[in-house]
């Protein structure tokens, strides 16, 4: 099932451009400025309710260049994500925000975590202001109940990022002056996750299934991004029973798909699959999709600043299922999607590969080539590029002209996290719930890898996880992903290296003292998380300044 980008949508996510910007207090817990409307006229009928509703789903989500995320939601907050994680790398080096947050060097002075922390508490300072006003429009009740949830949605989002990266927060539901934002107190992170909950749970009853929704209100959060979320809450919280009856909520529903097009799940082709239960709209040179600008290749005239590691890379096992191996006949150096899994091909750039018309040249030795695998051009730092998310027919401009919309939640993850509740519940596994779940995902029409039949729970769980790793690679997942599954000092600590480049002249990076490297693979950095601290991330710098109490 495929639905049509239609212009109200559009001008839906477009509206707001003008009509709220940020004058608040350092925090961003005040209420939104009341000088852009006359608070005593404008909550007088549902077209400026919509507005208001508008609002909340923008937030403080930049559709301009930006290195930090402006909101968990943005391109940014998608993709740039995935650079602090073993699955890539920030271009600009080691002493970038982003590699900071998990290389042993994170401080609460790091720009991300102001992006994030001010980007949260303005949508939770709109959404506040929206409720506290909402209920005096007269307007059908039905349709207002349906403003409310959205709002509650959009907040309670807000509160699970930064209850699964802050931990303990200042849980604001009300309006706020200058002073009292700046006097808040942090509340323990387990009364954040229970107000998520309830504000899920109840949120759901009052939206429109996912089937229900018109293709002129796309983008319009449905009952099943609100259990989507809550699932994703309940894993975090090892309440797994729970998690799995969520979960199985959306799946007897019957309103989603695994889509057989995986490639157009991420472009403007399909991106208003059945599978896409939410996403983040972009619209071409009003609400762009500044990605492109930022990670095409050189010879496409990107900036390249997304580089996936060959750690992500060899999780994309041969085409019979078999795990990679650098030994194996079948892996081909001069094109290494050969006999393997095709989301490989659909994800990653490589060295002789195509993208875009044009041959992607980022072998070490060619010294010519501005995609030069090197420490110094705007190139690749680790061999490989990011295609995924890409229309590679598009010709606008890679700053302004690109629509694409982003995945928030899809369903192969609700059905890859149904299976994962199951798992650690310690439930029964059986050839039929692999089947409804890991082998859909596997087995759609442009994958088709072989299914899995495992049902040992200890040797499903790592073969579930990394289904999870290259399905929802660069989507934003695999940061909470590794944190809440307790494994970021192992992933996160060592040595991380880029493609292997045997027939290399060079030294392929190598630090001094280090032996050669058996696969010939390019040294790309060293990372020392810290076990026990970076899990969780210090409030901002600038925050606890201003109010002690968030110390």
């Amino acid at each position: 099932m495929k639905r049509n980008k239609l212009s109200h949508k559009r001008l839906a996510t477009v509206l707001l451009a003008g009509l709220f910007i940020q004058i608040s207090c350092s925090d961003d817990l005040e209420k939104s400025p009341t000088n852009q409307y006359d608070s005593a006229t404008f909550w007088t009928n549902e077209t400026n309710a919509f507005i208001g509703l508008t609002a909340v789903y923008r937030g403080n989500l930049s559709y301009a260049f930006q290195v930090e995320p402006t909101d968990w939601w943005s391109y940014a907050g998608f993709a740039f994500l995935e650079l602090a994680t073993d699955n890539g790398y920030d271009r600009r080096g080691d002493n970038s925000n982003l590699n900071r947050l998990t290389n042993g060097t994170l401080l609460p002075n790091n720009a991300v975590l102001l992006s994030l922390w001010k980007g949260s508490y303005k949508k939770i300072t709109i959404a506040n202001d929206f409720l506290a006003h909402i209920d005096a429009v007269p307007m059908d009740e039905t349709q207002k109940l349906r403003f409310r949830s959205e709002a509650r949605f959009i907040r309670a989002c807000q509160y699970f990022y930064l209850s699964q990266h802050f931990g303990s927060v200042p849980l604001v539901t009300d309006v706020l002056t200058a002073e009292e934002a700046n006097t808040v107190s942090k509340t323990p992170k387990a009364e954040i996750e229970n107000f998520v909950t309830q504000e899920l749970s109840e949120a759901a009853t009052g939206l429109p299934r996912f089937k229900d929704i018109p293709a002129a209100e796309i983008g319009r959060a449905s009952r099943q991004a609100a259990l989507a979320f809550l699932g994703r809450l309940q894993l975090a919280q090892n309440k797994f029973r729970e998690a799995a009856a969520t979960y199985r909520q959306i799946i007897d529903f019957g309103d989603n798909i695994i889509d057989p097009d995986y490639v157009g799940l991420f472009t403007p082709a399909n991106e208003n699959s059945a599978e896409n239960i939410f996403s983040t709209q972009f619209i071409e040179l009003k609400a762009p999709n500044y990605l492109p600008q930022h990670a095409y290749p050189a010879i496409a005239g990107g900036y390249h600043f997304i580089n996936p590691y060959e750690a992500l890379a060899v999780n994309y096992d041969f085409i019979d299922g078999t795990p990679f191996s650098y030994d194996d006949p079948r892996f081909n150096y001069t094109n290494r999607a050969e006999n393997r899994d095709p989301r490989f091909a659909y994800t990653l750039l490589w060295d002789g590969c195509t993208f875009a018309g044009k041959t992607y040249d980022c072998h070490p030795d060619h010294t010519a080539s501005i995609d030069q695998l090197t420490v110094s051009k705007q190139a690749t730092r680790t061999g490989y590029g990011l295609r995924k998310y890409f229309d590679e027919t598009f010709t606008g401009s890679l700053a302004t002209g690109y629509g694409g919309n982003m995945p928030v939640i899809r369903y192969a993850e609700v059905l890859l996290g149904f299976l994962e509740a199951v798992l650690e519940a310690g439930d029964p596994v059986t050839l039929s719930l692999l089947d409804e779940t890991i082998n859909k995902v596997r087995g759609r029409q442009s994958v088709k890898m072989p299914p899995v039949t495992e049902t040992d729970s200890d040797k499903l769980r790592p073969v579930l996880r990394k289904e999870r790793r290259i399905e929802l690679a660069m989507e934003g997942i695999r940061l909470w992903d590794i944190l809440r599954w307790n494994i970021a000092g192992e992933v996160l600590t060592g040595d991380f290296w880029g493609a292997p480049f045997p027939d290399s002249q060079g030294t392929l990076n190598l630090p001094a003292g280090y032996p050669a490297d058996p696969h010939a693979r390019w040294w790309v950095t060293k990372k020392n998380f810290r076990t026990g601290q970076d899990e969780v991330w210090p409030i901002p710098e600038s925050e606890t300044n201003i109010n002690p109490n968030l110390r």
